[in-house]
């Protein structure tokens, strides 16, 4: 058995869920779990509608019904007018539409996960109709029937034992009956049967999850890109693809910001020693890149750069030093309000961390630790890492770019930068001289 994940980009448009089609028929003799995300930019979408609903601002219903429109507009492409799948996700898309006629909720992420589920589900939906209709005969499955999770919103913790108990219960009868069943990625469910979502990008992770719980042979990615490639093609010029991976690396990579693969995905593979396929939903017969145990650590200069980070420079208000207590305490408020630290620096009487600049978190944090620190906060930044660097390579990256600090260690360089503005030289007359 083999599980396939496939992402919003792959399933865009009528065109895109076509060519997901003719991929699984390229595989239709194995027995294969499909997961799905949302299609396109659904998930950015919904997220709009969850905040205009939080904020009340009357443009929630507004902007669901156009997303909704959206799907419609696919649907009338792949299938007869009529066709019972429009019923189908009508009754989905009602669901959020109760969401919408109450309320908003204090919490703001409970809210997000039953709102932005929708995007999975409907999506889920389409793609199994027209599977179905082209005689590849297909088993939907709603993933929160398998994936059970703490009551974590938007961030749920799987609970294993339970999760492989449910997906080795439910999942095997549906391939009996066809040697297709297709489920949704990012989606989770608590034991109060709430919807709970993964952590944003989560359907990769999904993936490892039913590979995992069901002894997969093999999981594959399907992305745009050709494999797993040294930097982000959209920043860097001449990236390579890299053929093989260590799971280590694959983790490394993931851990520093690596948008490719989810973070949490490779250990669930790794400890079943699954291998992992990177491939490209452009060119289905190309290798890709295989992600596995038995490859040699020798790899070019591999750079990661996150974008939209922050600086927090925290110190006392008594201007004592920051001791172990202090940062227990900051640690503990950065883990309850899940800020990842990037990167940290510490001295007499002041700490700085590097975090994703999520705004509503960052104010959270900094006012919780007010009544004992005072805290200043810089954005605007990147965070570049390098893997397996050479000095060239660190120079060349540093071009155009104020470095407001570095951290080396072993074969990994970190630094936190913001770029200079390019001001042309010029001569210009001042009372009679050049300057």
């Amino acid at each position: 058995m083999k599980v396939f994940k496939f992402g919003g980009a792959s399933l865009k448009d009528a065109a895109g869920v076509k060519n997901v089609a003719s991929i699984i028929e390229r595989f239709r003799q194995d027995p294969l779990v499909v997961i799905v995300s949302a299609m396109g930019k659904t998930t950015n979408a919904l997220e709009e509608v969850v905040a205009a609903h939080a904020k009340q601002n009357g443009e929630a219903q507004a902007l669901f019904d156009a997303l909704k429109e959206r799907h419609y507009a696919i649907m009338r492409e792949l299938f007869d007018e009529g066709d019972e799948i429009f019923n189908v996700v009508n009754d989905t898309f009602v669901e959020g539409d109760w969401v919408l006629e109450e309320p908003p909720s204090d919490n703001y992420d409970y809210m997000y996960d039953q709102i932005v589920c929708m995007g999975e589900l409907v999506s889920s939906r389409i793609t199994a109709a027209y599977l179905n209709s082209v005689g590849l005969k297909t088993q939907w499955l709603d993933a929160r029937d398998v994936v059970a999770t703490d009551n974590t919103y938007r961030e749920g913790w799987v609970i294993w034992d339970k999760t492989k108990a449910n997906a080795q219960r439910v999942v095997p009868p549906m391939l009996a009956e066809g040697n297709i069943v297709l489920t949704q990625g990012f989606i989770g469910s608590t034991s109060e049967n709430f919807t709970t979502t993964l952590g944003r990008e989560g359907s990769d992770y999904s993936g490892a999850i039913f590979s995992f719980c069901l002894d997969a042979e093999s999981m594959s990615i399907w992305k745009d890109v050709p494999g797993v490639l040294n930097a982000d093609p959209r920043i860097f010029d001449n990236t390579i693809k890299l053929d093989r991976l260590s799971y280590k690396e694959a983790i490394e990579m993931t851990y520093y910001g690596a948008q490719v693969i989810h973070p949490k995905t490779i250990k669930p593979l790794q400890n079943k020693n699954i291998p992992m396929y990177v491939k490209s939903f452009l060119d289905p017969a190309a290798p890709g890149t295989e992600i596995s145990s038995d490859v040699d650590d020798n790899y070019p200069p591999i750079v990661v750069v996150e974008k939209n980070q922050a600086l927090l420079h925290i110190s006392t208000l008594d201007y004592s030093f920051v001791a172990e207590h202090h940062m227990a305490r900051l640690f503990r408020k950065a883990a309850d309000l899940r800020i990842f630290v990037n990167m940290m620096q510490n001295g007499a009487i002041s700490f700085t961390i590097c975090v994703s600049n999520v705004q509503d978190r960052i104010e959270q944090f900094i006012n919780d630790i007010s009544d004992e620190f005072r805290a200043k906060k810089e954005t605007g930044l990147e965070l570049i890492t390098v893997r397996h660097y050479t000095q060239e390579t660190i120079d060349s990256l540093k071009k155009g770019k104020i470095v407001l600090f570095e951290e080396r260690i072993r074969n990994t360089m970190h630094m936190v930068v913001k770029n200079v503005p390019v001001i042309e030289r010029r001569e210009v007359e001042i009372a009679g001289s050049k300057a």
